[in-house]
C-alpha cells in the first residue's frame, strides 16, 4: 500500500451535515485519521437527508452522508454530559486538526475554545467553520445554507431561473455552495499544517461561510466597493452564454472573437450570411447574437452533437454538448479516469462514488467506506483511550455515547 499525503495526520472531527463533514472528507481521502463525533442516538444530520437507496430513508443508507463520510472512523459521543466532556478532552489531546461547526457560545459555554484546548495540547490546529465567523454581530447568528447563500449575494446572482427580475432571487443547485466552505476551510487548515510541521506551532482557523462565499464572486464583489455598481443578476443577451439544439441535444457555442468567429464559419463551411456587415466584428457578432444562432440552428440539426464538437476542436470553434448527469456519469472520459469506485459498506452495500477530481502519482487516493453510526466506539474508547469494556458498557447506558 502506497503512503499517503497526510498519513499519519489525526483529526477529530466535531461536525455535521455539509461543509464540516467535507472539510474533513478531504483531508481522509489524503490519508489522515480522521475521527468523526457523532450525536448520541441519533448521528449527523446528513443522515436524515436524501438521496436514499432505494428511496427508502434510512440512517445508514443516506447517499449524501455515504459520501461525504468516506475514509472515517466513526464514534457517538455527548460532550455536554461531565463524563463526555472528559473524553473529549482527551481526544483533542490525541488530534493535530480539530474541525468543528457549532455555534461559538456552544463552544464557550462547554470550555472548548481555542485559548483552553490549547493549554491541553499547544500544537493544535482548531479549524471552526460558522455561518458568519467568530467576531461581528452576527456572529451568534444561526443560519442554513440558504441563509448564508442570500447572505453572500450569491443567490442573487445565481444563474437559471433568477435572471427574471419579476421573481424572487434563487440559490444554486444542491449543497455545491455549502461544500465550497468546506474547499476553504480544507485549503487553510492544510496551510496551518506545514508550518506546524517544521515549527510544532498549531494555530486558530476561523472560517466564516458567508466570506467564503463572497471570496468565489470575485468580480461582481469588487464592483461595488471600487466603482459603485451593484452587479445584476439579469445576464445581458448579448454577453449571455448561447445554446442551441442540434440533432441529438442541445450545444453551447461562445464565438465571440475573431479566432473563434473564424473557427465557426469554417466548421460550417464558410455559409454567405456569414459575411453580412453585421457580423464584421466582435462588438457587432455581440449586439447581433440572436440573428447569429437564428442562422446556425439549421445548419446545427443537421449534425450530432459529437460531430460539432470534434469538428469544432479541429477548427478553433469553442463548442460542447450539454450532457445530462446520465450521460455525464458514463461518459467514457470517467471511464478511462476511473472517476467513479464502487466501495462496499455494510448496509448500503456495494455502490459507486466519484473519487478525488485530482490524480497524485506518488501518494494516490483509495476509498474506504462510511462508518456505520457508533461503529467504531470500542475501537476508540477501548485501544486508543484505554477504557474498559465495562467503562463503556456504562456509558452507552447513561448516554454518554
Amino acid at each position: 500500500m502506497s503512503e499517503k499525503a497526510l498519513e499519519g495526520t489525526k483529526v477529530l472531527e466535531y461536525a455535521s451535515f455539509i461543509s464540516g463533514p467535507y472539510c474533513s472528507k478531504l483531508l481522509a481521502d489524503l490519508g489522515a485519521e480522521v475521527i468523526k463525533i457523532e450525536r448520541t442516538g441519533v448521528g449527523d444530520e446528513a443522515r436524515r437527508r436524501g438521496p436514499f437507496l432505494g428511496d427508502i430513508p434510512h440512517p445508514e443508507r443516506s447517499g449524501l452522508f455515504l459520501y461525504l463520510n468516506t475514509n472515517k472512523k466513526g464514534i457517538t459521543l455527548d460532550p455536554e454530559t461531565q463524563t463526555g466532556r472528559k473524553i473529549f478532552l482527551e481526544l483533542v489531546r490525541w488530534a493535530d486538526i480539530l474541525i468543528e461547526d457549532k455555534p461559538p457560545k456552544e463552544m464557550e459555554e462547554l470550555g472548548f475554545t481555542y485559548d483552553k484546548l490549547k493549554e491541553i495540547n499547544p500544537q493544535l490546529i482548531m479549524t471552526s467553520i460558522t455561518p458568519f465567523g467568530q467576531t461581528g454581530p452576527y456572529r451568534d447568528y444561526k443560519a442554513y445554507p440558504l441563509n448564508v447563500v442570500h447572505g453572500a449575494g450569491s443567490g442573487y446572482l445565481a444563474p437559471g431561473g433568477s435572471q427574471n427580475l419579476e421573481r424572487e432571487p434563487v440559490k444554486s443547485t444542491s449543497f455545491s455552495d455549502d461544500a465550497a466552505c468546506g474547499i476553504s476551510a480544507a485549503f487553510a487548515t492544510i496551510c496551518a499544517l506545514l508550518p506546524r510541521w517544521s515549527t510544532g506551532v498549531g494555530q486558530y482557523i476561523d472560517v466564516s461561510k458567508q466570506e467564503a462565499l463572497m471570496a468565489m464572486d470575485q468580480v461582481e464583489l469588487c464592483q461595488y466597493p471600487n466603482e459603485g455598481k451593484v452587479a445584476s443578476r439579469k445576464v445581458d443577451p448579448r454577453m449571455a452564454i448561447r445554446v442551441t439544439p442540434c440533432k441529438d441535444g442541445d450545444m453551447m457555442i461562445i464565438a465571440m472573437d475573431d479566432r473563434q468567429w473564424k473557427g465557426l464559419v469554417s466548421m460550417m463551411d464558410e455559409p454567405e450570411w456569414t459575411k453580412d456587415e453585421i457580423f464584421k466584428d466582435i462588438l457587432s457578432r455581440m449586439q447581433h447574437m440572436g440573428e447569429m444562432l437564428k442562422n446556425v440552428a439549421p445548419w446545427a440539426m443537421q449534425h450530432t452533437r459529437d460531430e460539432m464538437y470534434h469538428t469544432g476542436q479541429e477548427r478553433g470553434a469553442p463548442v460542447a454538448p450539454i450532457r445530462s448527469i446520465e450521460e455525464a456519469a458514463n461518459w467514457q472520459q470517467f471511464k478511462e479516469r476511473d472517476f467513479f469506485v464502487e466501495i462496499d459498506h455494510p448496509k448500503a452495500g456495494r455502490i459507486s462514488y466519484p473519487s478525488a477530481p485530482y490524480k497524485l502519482s506518488k501518494t494516490p487516493w483509495e476509498g474506504g467506506a462510511a462508518p456505520l453510526l457508533g461503529q467504531h466506539n470500542e475501537e476508540v474508547y477501548s485501544t486508543l483511550l484505554g477504557y474498559s469494556k465495562e467503562d463503556i458498557v456504562m456509558m452507552r447506558e447513561a448516554g454518554v455515547i
